[in-house]
């Protein structure tokens, strides 16, 4: 999946059933986020992630989002669920981003647009992911932060996330004009459980931004 013009991209986080993740791909989603963190209300473990994965047709993304985990054990997974691209959504120290056969997208949390500035230039991920700083965990919270921030990224390389909903993406999606954008809560009828009418309204909003 390059970058390049035409639509943005859609990620639909923290899937966790076979039907929530064919209600995304029916509804025009581009990628499925797996969500390997124990302590996320949205984890999944690797027999389900797998099951999910093989029913998710080629070309669509499956990307594992992973906290703080070793590299043996991420690759371990990887393989396992055959995943197409790796989030590192924790504090990884920046030699785990490279050395994977697969493209890596790397979390940041912004505070400010200074922070945002500064991680641009010191991190070299094959893709970022912007949200806004929460205490309450690491994604799928609703962290909203000031998009403008986000222009400090390249666009190409950008996945923009935190507090999007499908009344509030296609601003966010002419205000940036990212890669992709991410969703999690903002589909849900309760935390990992995909509302198909709010994921197919969130993706044409999107789409049509």
């Amino acid at each position: 999946m390059s970058a390049g013009a035409g639509p943005v991209r859609v990620k639909i986080c923290g899937v966790r059933s076979v039907d929530d993740a064919l209600a995304a791909v029916q509804a025009g989603a581009d990628m499925i986020g797996l969500n390997f963190h124990p302590a996320s209300r949205r984890y999944v473990d690797r027999s389900a992630a797998a099951r999910i994965a093989e029913s998710v047709p080629s070309g669509v993304w499956c990307v594992g989002v992973f906290v703080d985990l070793a590299r043996e054990e991420i690759e371990a997974i990887r393989a396992q669920v055959r995943l197409d691209a790796i989030q590192l959504h924790g504090d990884e120290p920046r030699e785990l981003l490279r050395g994977w056969p697969v493209p890596v997208v790397r979390a940041v949390r912004l505070r400010s647009a200074e922070e945002a500035a500064r991680a641009a230039k010191e991190i070299e991920p094959d893709y970022f992911l912007c949200e806004g700083s929460s205490e309450r965990g690491h994604g799928g919270v609703g962290a909203r932060f000031d998009w403008t921030w986000a222009s400090a990224f390249p666009a190409e390389r950008l996945f923009l996330a935190g507090g999007l909903d499908p009344g509030n993406v296609a601003e966010a999606v002419r205000s940036v004009r990212p890669f992709a954008v991410d969703v999690a809560s903002g589909v849900e009828s309760s935390p990992g459980r995909k509302e198909p009418a709010l994921v197919a309204e969130f993706v044409k909003n999107a789409k049509a931004a």
